[in-house]
């Protein structure tokens, strides 16, 4: 299934891949993998100076078909200066002349043409260079990405789309259809709470315009995906059920993971810390289970009570008791107390 990514005018599969997760793996895995996909047919590849060796896992395996996928990645930069650096690194990283769609990564502001931070017309810049073709932006927050889609200087977002969906995030999509910018779906399996890909991928199937990134670092999980290479699921009667039925079952304090929240000025992993309890049961449990997020989970017990994250939820969550609430839980995970 061909989709056509708005103003850029570029076609790729409807079936993308999401390159953050392999930077968990070896990178021996991470060259099979991508490569697989791109042989199983997917041709969209999407990664990010932040996710550690993504980039240079992507340069490995895909440098000698690079004429033949379309590679987007991110700057995390709030500066001309950063804005540079990060894009020369990209660039050496991916073993490329150019970027098909460079990103700003999730910036608390829109950047815009004579800003102090320079963003924007140093985007400009690569891209009368030739080191960039298209200036796209990611967003987790509404009203960063209305502001984004209302500009006209975006030829692409990408936010978090999945079939947790509220209104409100729909109403992005259909905002970036009507302005012709390529939508991109992050979050389509919501990090890891959402196993069923079949309806996944039927929900995103609804949206013409909307291209999802899979989050992938297994061979079965790509499996999963190129199944869909030439044809989506279809949103039918026993998947509609199955969508509602999750829906009532994450309601309530169900974090959804959108990132409004931070910074957290006590250092917590909040998206991730405020539904451990649901991450631990719904998905693979070992990796959460290991020091590194024990670690994590303890510095809830650093909670400054500042209200800061309970401030910005768009979902009106209180955030601090949800996260003593999951620690808890975790906690009584760990001594046995509780099984999953």
């Amino acid at each position: 299934m061909q989709i056509r990514l708005g103003k850029t005018e570029i076609v790729v599969n409807k079936d993308g891949f999401g390159a953050l997760p392999i930077q968990r793996i070896t990178t021996e895995a991470a060259v099979k993998i991508v490569r697989r996909a791109y042989e199983g047919g997917m041709d969209f590849f999407d990664t990010a100076r932040a996710y550690t060796d993504s980039e240079e896992k992507l340069g490995i395996a895909l440098h000698d078909v690079r004429d033949r996928v379309v590679i987007a990645t991110k700057t995390g930069a709030l500066t001309a200066d950063g804005f540079w650096k990060d894009l020369e690194t990209s660039l050496h990283n991916l073993q490329t002349d150019h970027v098909d769609i460079y990103q700003f990564h999730n910036p608390p502001f829109c950047p815009k043409p004579g800003g102090e931070d320079g963003l924007y017309d140093a985007m400009l810049q690569a891209r009368s260079e030739g080191k960039i073709l298209h200036i796209g932006i990611t967003n987790h927050r509404l009203h960063v990405a209305k502001e984004a889609i209302g500009s006209g200087l975006y030829e692409t977002i990408q936010f978090p789309l999945c079939y947790l969906a509220t209104e409100k995030d729909i109403e992005i999509v259909r905002m970036a259809e009507e302005a012709d910018m390529g939508f991109i779906g992050m979050k389509s399996l919501s990090g890891g709470l959402i196993t069923n890909v079949r309806a996944a991928a039927a929900f995103a199937a609804q949206f013409d315009n909307v291209v999802p990134i899979w989050g992938i670092q297994r061979e079965n999980e790509l499996d999963d995906f190129l199944a869909f290479i030439e044809e989506f699921p279809v949103m039918d009667d026993e998947i509609r059920a199955f969508i509602e039925q999750e829906k009532i079952s994450l309601a309530g304090d169900f974090c959804r993971s959108c990132g409004y929240c931070l910074p957290c000025p006590a250092g917590i992993d909040i998206p991730q810390a405020a539904r451990m309890s649901q991450l631990i049961r719904r998905s693979p449990s070992a990796r959460f289970l290991e020091e590194e997020w024990q670690e994590k989970m303890r510095a809830i017990n650093g909670c400054l009570n500042c209200g800061h994250c309970r401030s910005k939820c768009p979902y009106g969550l209180d955030t601090p008791a949800l996260l003593k609430k999951n620690l808890a839980d975790y906690e009584a995970i760990l001594s046995g107390k509780v099984g999953i």
